[in-house]
């Protein structure tokens, strides 16, 4: 079977994934690309005799990449093998995305156009012209509506055609001034055997005059690049001055600029100015006054789903743990081998996955948000009123993406071009609840919460993390960061009926990816966690206990008497001693040894801390009709102590992974210092304040 390796590429929201999503027949595979924790989707097709992998990258505007999700899809195809290009672009922003197209044309790889989302112009009284695109493009365009299933299967034959036809002549000339200058460029790089590929060789001139570093750095150990460097300088001063412009890569993107405009004019009929749905629901959702006021709505309503829906299969989840444990408690014999597994990491590990559905909802509303166009909305919306906290309308953008997970909100900072506004934004990033907090919420709400008011509750403790990132961002502003953030500009694309397969896809993969996380890091944690919290094993004390409890007919005294046996072998255990070592640093809050432990697991991964909780309180103890680790925690954790803690999961450093992305993304010492540190001591105060605010009205 042949193979074809097929490269998709396009800009933000051009629907990439709609169309892989679409293709009859596709295999989705899913991982991260080498060495970085960028999302890696890979489709496979087999037809006709050949295997087609299609790699999608990332979203990337230009090959001047800027994000890190940018810089992979950039490197993929400077760097690595593959037969051709799919470019997807959007048909409502045609002349904006053909630049890009340019870029990938300067490449002279195999390539197609696929021209998406065709079904909102012709809705709208336009049409593109195919075959105009194609006399002018020199390449095959295919038009496509993945929401609609229109056109999306002629990719495959259109791959497969191109594949096997030779590489079509460059039909795409800039200015004769550039094209000159690029001419001098490429006989230079002749002189080198490295760029023999005339075709080659005028790619790497055109990414030189776009002052390209990364192609800089490929050309800078060659025995040219004397020779190179002298001839660049005069070519970016001569071309600076004769089109009067800062840098030749403005120049070039004024070029392309004017060619996608020219290209569009002929081959789009635009549809007739009116009044759309957009304009109308804009008039509504992003006005003066109702505007936040209906976010704020939005964003509620999100809550009150993510917690009343989400509810009604955790039972069902923690019955299922429940009677797995029960059994492998009746097949497996005693000793160490059924404790670990019966009373260690099948609790732990079903007290995390329990959360799922919730976790899973708050995401679809999260994804929903963005796929309607209603997200870029709330940025634009909320641009006044975080400038009033010092921050750029832009930060909200990964303010948000931290609701989900705080790793990718770091690296989706990026994308605010000016230092001060990256690190005050990275650095109140961990106020926003992500969603390995919401466990431990969930867990805390619905022990000493009524279960009408949960949805609130939660509204109440996801806002007020917000609002405190809000004034801390103000602080920084103020004290440590003085100056005014960036002026807002992002692009509003039209509102769009979400792709449900697109939904369906992306929740799967968050789910696998949960599950993955649950079944190997949460379990090999809850394996420690069972080992400190079991070890070293006081056999004089058992025994002891053991006569005492085979004394007692009473079945009520003889499980209390179990209990305290469980109790102190708990508090003679390591980790117990841990506990007790730490316990005084969190006793002001209310923290017993146990919470105190969980508290500090937490910061491994937020999820843990729900896990620690059922292993050292839920131990050998629960059935399928009792929630036994919430009546534990009401029995040994007071209201106000609940509260301290639910502010200090709010507040303190997030996970591992995300404090290494920040220390990847910041490298300044201070401010890494400076990271670790304020937000826990702000976390303490701030916990230990509630903790005596509620002592002193009675709670």
């Amino acid at each position: 079977m042949k193979k074809i390796k097929v490269v998709l590429a396009g800009q933000p929201n051009v629907g990439k994934s709609s169309v892989v999503n679409s293709m009859t027949g596709a295999r989705l595979h899913v991982g991260n690309f080498s060495g970085v924790t960028v999302e890696k989707k890979e489709v496979f097709i087999e037809r006709d005799g050949y295997e087609i992998e299609m790699v999608d990258l990332p979203g990337i505007y230009s090959l001047n990449a800027y994000t890190p999700e940018e810089q992979v899809a950039k490197k993929f195809l400077y760097t690595e093998e593959y037969d051709l290009i799919v470019n997807i672009v959007d048909a409502n922003t045609l002349s904006r995305n053909l630049i890009f197209t340019f870029q990938l044309m300067d490449m002279q790889k195999k390539m197609i156009l696929v021209v998406n989302m065709i079904d909102e112009v012709e809705k709208q009284g336009g049409a593109v012209d195919r075959q105009k695109l194609e006399e002018l493009l020199g390449i095959p365009v295919i038009l496509t509506s993945a929401k609609e299933h229109r056109g999306v299967d002629e990719i495959v034959d259109k791959i497969m055609e191109v594949y096997t036809r030779p590489k079509p002549k460059n039909k795409l000339f800039y200015d004769e001034r550039i094209e000159e200058q690029i001419e001098k460029l490429v006989k230079v790089l002749h002189k080198s055997p490295h760029f023999k590929d005339p075709d080659e060789a005028r790619f790497i001139a055109i990414r030189l005059l776009d002052r390209d570093e990364d192609i800089y750095k490929i050309i800078h150990d060659l025995p040219i690049f004397i020779e190179l460097h002298e001839m660049l300088g005069q070519i970016y001063r001569e071309l600076e001055l004769e089109f009067d412009e800062e840098t030749t890569s403005d120049i070039l993107s004024d070029e392309r600029y004017a060619l996608a405009k020219a290209l569009v004019l002929k081959a789009l009929q635009k549809p007739p100015k009116k009044v759309t749905l957009t304009d109308r629901l804009d008039r509504l959702l992003i006005h003066p006054i109702l505007g936040l006021p209906i976010f704020l709505f939005f964003m509620w309503l999100l809550f009150q789903v993510t917690f009343e829906v989400g509810s009604i299969p955790m039972d069902w989840i923690d019955a299922a743990f429940t009677e797995i444990s029960n059994t492998l408690k009746a097949v497996l014999p005693s000793g160490a081998i059924q404790s670990v597994l019966a009373d260690g990491i099948v609790p732990a590990v079903g007290s995390v996955i329990m959360f799922l559905p919730n976790i899973l909802i708050l995401f679809l509303g999260i994804n929903l948000l963005e796929q309607t166009g209603y997200m870029a909305r709330a940025a634009f919306l909320l641009d006044g009123f975080m400038k009033k906290f010092g921050l750029q309308g832009k930060a909200f953008i990964p303010l948000v993406s931290g609701f989900g997970c705080t790793v990718p909100a770091y690296m989706a900072a990026r994308t605010l071009k000016n230092p001060k506004d990256r690190i005050i934004t990275m650095l109140v990033l961990g106020f926003m609840s992500c969603s390995a907090r919401l466990p431990v919420y969930v867990l805390l709400i619905g022990a000493f919460f009524p279960s009408s008011h949960a949805g609130n509750i939660l509204f109440i403790i996801y806002i007020s993390g917000a609002i405190l990132g809000l004034i801390v961002a103000k602080i920084l502003r103020t004290v440590l960061f003085k100056g005014e953030p960036e002026p807002f500009v992002m692009e509003m694309p039209p509102y769009r009926f979400p792709s449900l397969k697109a939904l369906g896809v992306e929740l799967w993969i968050k789910a696998k990816l949960f599950l993955k996380k649950a079944g190997t890091f949460i379990a090999g944690a809850s394996m420690i966690i069972w080992f400190l919290s079991s070890y070293p094993h006081n056999g004089q004390l058992a025994q002891s206990y053991e006569t005492k409890i085979a004394a007692v007919q009473d079945e009520v005294q003889r499980t209390q008497l179990q209990r305290e046996l469980a109790a102190k072998e708990l508090e003679s255990s390591y980790l117990g001693r841990i506990g007790k070592a730490i316990e005084p640093l969190f006793a002001p809050l209310g923290f017993d040894w146990r919470v105190s432990v969980a508290t500090i697991t937490g910061l491994a991964a937020k999820e843990v801390v729900v896990s620690t909780l059922a292993t050292l309180y839920a131990v050998g103890d629960a059935d399928e009709r009792s929630n036994t680790l919430i009546e534990r925690l009401r029995e040994n954790i007071s209201f106000k102590a609940a509260i301290a803690l639910i502010v200090i999961i709010m507040i303190y450093s997030p996970c591992i992974a995300a404090m290494s992305t920040f220390w990847a993304e910041v490298p300044q010492w201070a401010w890494r210092g400076f990271y670790l540190v304020y937000p826990n001591v702000l976390a303490w105060l701030a916990a230990f304040g509630v903790y005596s605010l509620l002592g002193a009205f009675g709670y």
